[in-house]
């Protein structure tokens, strides 16, 4: 695909994998709506990056919200990318804890929302838009990238909400790569492993130093901007659709 006056959104673009892969596709050519809850840091970043971003405030699973992302995309040209990166968890809990207390329900379906439903939402809107683009030679008019975490395949002890959440994500890629198809809209899914976002970073040394170590190569987590690379490659390749792609560092979640 042409990158060249194309818009793009990134959910959760204002901070960690969202705000790099905003960066990188600005240096790409891309003008993007950079669009986060945090409204404040999403329009410091568009503020830096001058007329090539615009922020959004908003929630992804508001459809005014995401409705006025898309509108502001638009606004920079025509809307063919969106990677959706927001999401997150609320805590961590077992199915039972130790004193038998059942995990909590709440926690459940909000981590679910502000992941799986979000991405939906997000994803369903605009490819609503992206269909009214002109196809370029391939029949293409836009790329779609959801972010899972192989914690979706592989989920620890204590990850049930958040394995499920992701797994869902990552559920949809097939399924949304074939809806879309006739629209000529690709589809695919990147499953993060640990990553060195500024969040991460903040952890204490004897977790970090835990979390890196059944990472096979390279030693260490991953940095934002390989994350923005990996999306810059499934939306410049017109042949990756309806994959997963792991981006780990050979790292396989033990049970704990």
């Amino acid at each position: 695909m042409d990158l060249q006056g194309r818009s793009a959104i990134v959910t959760g673009g204002a901070g960690g994998l969202g705000e790099a892969t905003v960066r990188h596709l600005v240096e790409l050519g891309v003008k993007v709506a950079v669009f986060d809850r945090a409204a404040d840091k999403a329009g410091a970043l568009a503020e830096e990056l001058g007329g090539n971003a615009v922020g959004v405030g908003g929630d992804i699973n508001d459809d005014d919200d995401v409705t006025a992302a898309i509108d502001a995309a638009s606004n920079l040209g025509p809307l063919s990318i969106v990677v959706n990166v927001a999401g997150g968890a609320t805590g961590g809990w077992r199915t039972l804890s130790r004193d038998g207390t059942p995990h909590d329900k709440a926690g459940f379906i909000d981590t679910m929302a502000m992941n799986a439903f979000g991405t939906f939402n997000v994803s369903r809107l605009a490819a609503a838009r992206i269909s009214q683009n002109d196809p370029d030679d391939d029949g293409q008019r836009g790329v779609i990238v959801n972010t899972g975490s192989i914690a979706g395949i592989e989920g620890q002890t204590g990850q049930l909400a958040y394995g499920a959440a992701k797994a869902a994500i990552l559920g949809m890629t097939l399924p949304l790569a074939r809806d879309l198809a006739p629209v000529g809209i690709r589809v695919c899914g990147i499953a993060p492993g640990t990553m060195g976002t500024p969040l991460m970073l903040m952890a204490p040394d004897a977790m970090k130093e835990n979390l890196v170590s059944s990472i096979v190569n390279p030693k260490r987590m991953g940095h934002p901007h390989e994350f923005a690379l990996l999306a810059a490659s499934i939306i410049t390749n017109p042949y990756l659709n309806g994959e997963n792609i792991r981006l780990d560092g050979a790292l396989r979640f033990p049970p704990k």
